[in-house]
């Protein structure tokens, strides 16, 4: 955004320089001194482009090699170049790609840092570090869940089929149908992974198993596979196919194949799976956290540095939650005032989880009706934005329920990308299977957090950037793009909506989630809670349904640290905000801020600070 300052500056330096043709000789002697100078810096302006051009390309390059080894990356990107392959996920591939990073961080250090431009120079350390890091990482790269009940290849392979892989052709079916055929090897190398973390004692805890073995019974559930109705991966394929404009010989043929792989490949590629799950299932424990794992104390703190972008300490982490905990306790006794409740905060958790007032129906109209109003919420953010923000996204955002296959299992929301071209739009998932989970006065902060101003909202801009590398355009920082969602449930509050005062509850209620899960986190991952505790904390310390604090707390056991990412990075934005608007006063522009916070894609919380002291300093001289 300060790029036309160093424009308009130029532009001044040439037209002084002009200007002096017709000066006296000393004044000649002057300008052409002057003449020479910016020759000589435009010389070196030229070599730092050249540099700078060479870094980019180079950033480019490293981008696309990565995304070419994944096919399932490329679909999400919109990439259709390898639609009929799945990822190689095998310990050779693990081996290989570390070597492509190894070599891919020598190209970057061969790079002369002194002659990048000033954004180039933010790329270049990026890289750099994320290649580091990548490599550094290596070594833990076992001390994951390969299958959970948050994600795991067993439920994204159909996700991705009936959400990413769209049938605009005859090829593109043929496609589909050569990834149903390849799921056989997929899984087979995925049993490997399963088996190769079991034997250094890397196994996930007993819950985990009914979830992974239930999603996976779904997936081959219902016609072809049986008598029911049709599959999600039978609905999907006959419906896309039905929207091709093609005879009918060639729409039967193309079913025909298909259900010959769903059949002859799906089917017992997913009872192997089974199989081999509830092998693994049979040595499992009831330990929870990431301490049970080999070094796990080191993996834990390891994973803490990399998702909160910090140095912040499992214990320092706890004690923000629980300070943070207070303060908004506090805030929500004000509003049990305002609404005329009588009793205790607790009491009122509990008023508030129990009272079928803020809970639609369990049936179709329940849920479709819930859509509409979280659709609703999200077009009125829309038409708001010019007041908060400069630049706005392009791509268009959808409302959608979480599909059956996955939906018992899934978390409560979240969003999923734009296409690369922005043809296909964001989606925000509401899990709707248990609408007691999906209280309506949480209905407005959540909209806003997955949708708009939150996570399309930022990354929708992020992939729109101009000017900067596909790997920051497409790439994510935990404490950043988590902080953003959270900080844009407050933002607008500021501008008059959360009119309803238990609508602003819920939004607090959101806000002591985030908090209560830097407790719980390092809780189990630190402190050694069990799940049992983790569960009781949450119920205890917030209004949400029990199933809430069991899918929560569960999340944690197999994602250590990404929870505690949401209120750090909400806190440093503040943080910062709240600095500019005190050494700025009357020259601070909510708008401006935004754009420098979202202006350059996802960085480290660190560089975040950079960004916004710059925009302070240079707002100050202005």
């Amino acid at each position: 955004m300060f790029e036309y300052k160093k424009i308009a500056l130029a532009v001044s330096l040439v037209l002084m320089t002009t200007a002096c043709s017709d000066a006296s000789k000393e004044e000649a002697t002057t300008a052409n001194a002057q003449s020479q100078s910016a020759m000589s810096e435009n010389a070196t302006q030229n070599a730092e482009q050249t540099e700078s051009e060479k870094a980019n390309k180079l950033f480019e390059d490293i981008f696309m090699e990565n995304v070419m080894r994944s096919p399932m990356y490329q679909s999400y990107l919109g990439i259709k170049e390898d639609q009929d392959k799945w990822d190689d996920i095998s310990e050779a591939a693990a081996q290989e790609e570390l070597e492509l990073q190894k070599k891919q961080l020598e190209r970057v250090k061969a790079l002369d840092e002194s002659e990048l431009n000033e954004q180039t120079k933010i790329s270049f350390m990026l890289m750099k570090q994320k290649l580091e890091n990548e490599i550094a990482d290596f070594k833990w790269r076992h001390h994951n869940y390969p299958v959970n009940q948050m994600f795991g290849m067993h439920s994204s392979v159909a996700s991705l089929l009936i959400n990413q892989h769209g049938i605009s052709s005859v090829d593109d079916a043929e496609d589909y149908i050569s990834r149903l055929n390849g799921l056989p090897e997929l899984f087979d190398q995925l049993a490997e992974n399963l088996e190769l973390r079991a034997e250094k004692g890397i196994i996930a805890p007993k819950f985990v198993y009914p979830y992974v073995i239930s999603d996976s019974e779904n997936i081959i559930t219902g016609a072809p596979f049986d008598d029911g109705e049709a599959s999600a991966l039978w609905a999907d394929f006959s419906k896309k196919v039905d929207g091709l404009e093609i005879d009918e010989s060639q729409r039967k043929e193309l079913l025909d194949s298909a259900k010959k792989a769903m059949l002859e490949s799906v089917k017992p590629a997913y009872e192997s799976l089974i199989t081999a799950v509830e092998g693994i299932a049979e040595q499992a424990t009831t330990k929870d956290g990431a301490w049970k794992l080999p070094d796990g104390e080191a993996f834990y703190n390891n994973a803490l540095q990399r998702t909160t972008t910090t140095d912040l300490t499992a214990e320092e982490i706890h004690e923000i939650g629980l300070s943070e905990m207070e303060r908004i306790h506090e805030e929500m006794r004000g509003i049990m005032k305002e609404v005329g409740f009588e009793g205790t905060l607790q009491e009122f958790f509990v008023h508030m989880r129990n009272n079928e007032d803020f809970i639609y129906p369990n049936t179709e109209e329940g849920r479709q009706r819930y859509m509409d109003e979280a659709t609703a919420y999200i077009d009125n953010m829309r038409g708001r934005l010019d007041e908060l923000f400069i630049k706005k996204p392009k791509a268009d955002l959808i409302v959608k329920a979480v599909e059956p296959f996955r939906e018992k299992s899934a978390g409560k929301a979240f969003y999923q990308q734009p296409s690369m071209d922005g043809t296909r739009p964001g989606t925000y998932y509401a899990n709707l299977y248990d609408m007691a989970a999906m209280p309506t006065y949480q209905m407005e902060a959540l909209a806003y957090h997955e949708g708009i101003p939150g996570h399309h909202m930022q990354i929708a801009i992020q992939q729109e950037l101009e000017g900067i590398p596909k790997f920051r355009r497409f790439g994510r920082y935990t404490a950043y793009s988590e902080g953003w969602g959270l900080y844009t449930e407050k933002l607008p509050k500021e501008i008059g909506l959360y009119e309803d005062p238990y609508s602003d509850f819920g939004r607090l209620a959101m806000e002591l989630w985030r908090a209560v899960r830097l407790v719980v986190d390092t809780g189990i991952h630190d402190k050694k809670w069990t799940r049992e505790e983790g569960i009781d904390f949450y119920v205890t310390n917030t209004p949400n349904a029990k199933s809430d604090a069991v899918k929560m707390v569960e999340r944690h056991i197999v994602m250590p640290s990404q929870a505690t990412a949401y209120k750090i990075g909400m806190n440093k934005i503040l943080e910062l905000r709240e600095k500019a608007k005190s050494e700025l006063g009357e020259k601070f522009d909510i708008r401006e801020f935004h754009d420098v916070v979202l202006g350059s894609g996802p960085v480290p919380l660190n560089i975040l600070e950079k960004f916004v002291n710059d925009y302070i300093k240079e707002t100050k001289n202005s």
